[in-house]
């Protein structure tokens, strides 16, 4: 045995002698001993009580803190650590451990975007709610892309290795703390986070027991490089500029809104709805209350989706409905000016610092057809989440939600819906039936937001309640009683802030059903709605 897991193992030992529920009066101890844990690929480099109260942010302004969901914080065990899987790695990692009142179980939470930071809110979220947690930055600091121009080991720590990392460590961590390892773990994140989600299902599947992934980017080559047709099809005369977003808006729900028997905005399966952007076309000058003929052209191929030379689909396209909104296509799609949507911003640092390495790379001269097989080459393996065989996940008792919003502009929801047929068809509905869910939400855009009820316990700040109004909880009694969720109440706040009272409420159903309104009573509750088989 080497010294250094001579070393684990007596922390380890000396950890269980001690009570599983540190009281707070040893728990400083018990903390500053973890920096003595020595883990494969992995330095230790604080570890602190932090008081009850709020949580102060890392390299904040004075007095700056965490927002709600990191007040009223319980004392905690906070480790921070770094962990080098190869030579060029450096993926920070932090554990939150409550000094008392922990609840047995372990919390992963995934990141947004290209990662590049901790993730506080829910590093805050769970030890409220008395999980140990952990977050990573996958590997680097920064919100963009830049960090991976010339290093392919940190695109693969971004792509999977960090999360991995994040959970090994995480669970050592806790063995040593609480003298037992935790009872369940659980791993939730949306968007990157839901592609990384599924890359821990598919991956590695011993590592959670249950599993919520949120509009998963996991087709993120394919993605992406619908991304870059769309960028090339939107320069000049084709751009769609913010004003036009309206009439659009409008103009969808005139022709769908109602046929759903309810008249509230909300689409609730926007398939249903054959909204044809020629009746938008401009009759005489152009103005915002029309689009002009590249325009149209344009808004038919956005809800079409992506094809390649030979007239395959590479990616699905948005659904109609909810284009307005801080959440819609003027943040995703168009952009506040030609050029600078959030898709532009994804989609050339991808290209140009991930898959091509040259900080010069142009979207505009860009080839589809060699960005796509480019892409591939380099980046496929260490970031596409497409395999559907999630049978060692399964027979391990492993448990899977999947959610996502209708009309999310940023991936399509057609994304998620095709992902978890394949699973069903991989391994049969029977199987399939007892492992996997996917509840999609009317009216919500990209991860939150949007005209439908949009809160059913998916984000980090959302409150906390049952499994009937809880994603999360619905997906941790699952795994732990048994009973297989069913619809789940879902709530949308008067502009979308909970101070100002409910809206509404709508049931998500289990896919492939959808709620439907009974014909009589309060479209604003959730009771006149029952679930029942799609069309």
């Amino acid at each position: 045995m080497t010294a250094r897991w001579l070393l684990l193992l007596l922390l380890a030992l000396s950890a269980s002698a001690a009570p599983a529920q540190p009281a707070e009066a040893d728990g400083e101890q018990r903390c500053s001993h973890l920096t003595q844990a020595v883990l494969p690929d992995t330095t230790i480099v604080s570890a602190e009580i932090v008081p009850a109260g709020s949580f102060t942010l890392p390299n904040s302004r004075p007095g700056e803190k965490l927002p709600p969901a990191g007040k009223d914080l319980p004392a905690f065990c906070r480790v921070a650590a770094k962990a080098a899987p190869s030579p060029d790695s450096d993926i920070s990692i932090e554990v939150w451990m409550p000094l008392s009142g922990w609840n047995g179980r372990f919390k992963g939470a995934g990141n947004g975007g290209f990662a590049g930071s901790i993730n506080y809110p829910a590093l805050s979220t769970a030890i409220r709610q008395g999980y140990a947690a952990a977050s990573t930055d996958t590997g680097h600091a920064e919100t963009g892309a830049s960090w991976a121009l010339g290093h392919p080991e940190k695109v693969i720590d971004y792509g999977y290795r960090g999360i991995h990392e994040m959970t090994v460590v995480a669970k050592s961590l806790l063995q040593a703390f609480y003298g037992q390892a935790p009872q369940r773990a659980y791993f939730a994140g949306c968007s990157n986070g839901g592609r990384e989600a599924l890359m821990e299902a598919e991956r590695f599947p011993a590592d959670y027991d249950g599993i919520l992934a949120g509009a998963p980017a996991n087709a993120w080559v394919p993605m992406l490089t619908a991304g870059l047709k769309l960028l090339q099809s939107m320069d000049d005369a084709n751009y769609i500029p913010p004003e036009k977003i309206d009439t659009l808006d409008k103009a969808v729900l005139r022709a769908c809104d109602a046929k759903d028997g309810v008249a509230d905005g909300v689409l609730n399966d926007p398939r249903q709805c054959h909204f044809d952007p020629a009746s938008l076309l401009c009759k005489g000058a152009n103005s915002p209350a029309c689009f002009t003929e590249p325009q149209v052209t344009l808004l038919k191929s956005i809800y079409a989706g992506a094809r390649d030379a030979h007239g395959r689909l590479i990616f699905p396209g948005d659904m109609p409905g909810g284009e307005t909104g801080r959440n819609g296509w003027v943040t995703w799609i168009t952009g506040p000016e030609e050029g600078k949507s959030l898709g532009n911003f994804f989609v050339t640092g991808f290209f140009s610092d991930m898959v091509f390495a040259n900080a010069k790379w142009n979207y505009k001269t860009a080839n589809l057809g060699q960005g796509l097989a480019a892409a591939n080459k380099t980046t496929g393996h260490a970031l596409n989440a497409l395999d559907p065989d999630l049978k060692p996940f399964m027979e391990r008792g492993g448990k899977l939600i999947l959610y996502h919003g209708w009309n999310d502009p940023a991936i399509s929801p057609l994304n998620s819906v095709g992902y978890y047929e394949s699973v069903v068809s991989t391994l049969g509905a029977p199987a399939a039936e007892k492992f996997v869910r996917l509840y999609m939400a009317p009216g919500m855009q990209h991860c939150a937001g949007g005209p439908g009820a949009n809160v059913f316990g998916q984000g980090d700040g959302d409150p906390k309640s049952d499994a009937g109004h809880d994603i999360f909880a619905a997906l941790q009694q699952w795994v732990e009683k048994g009973p297989a969720p069913s619809s789940i109440i879902a709530t949308k706040y008067v502009e979308d802030d909970p101070a100002k009272g409910v809206q509404m409420t709508r049931p998500l159903c289990p896919y492939p059903e959808a709620a439907k309104y009974l014909g009589t009573g309060d479209s604003a509750s959730a009771a006149s709605f029952a679930c029942s088989p799609a069309k």
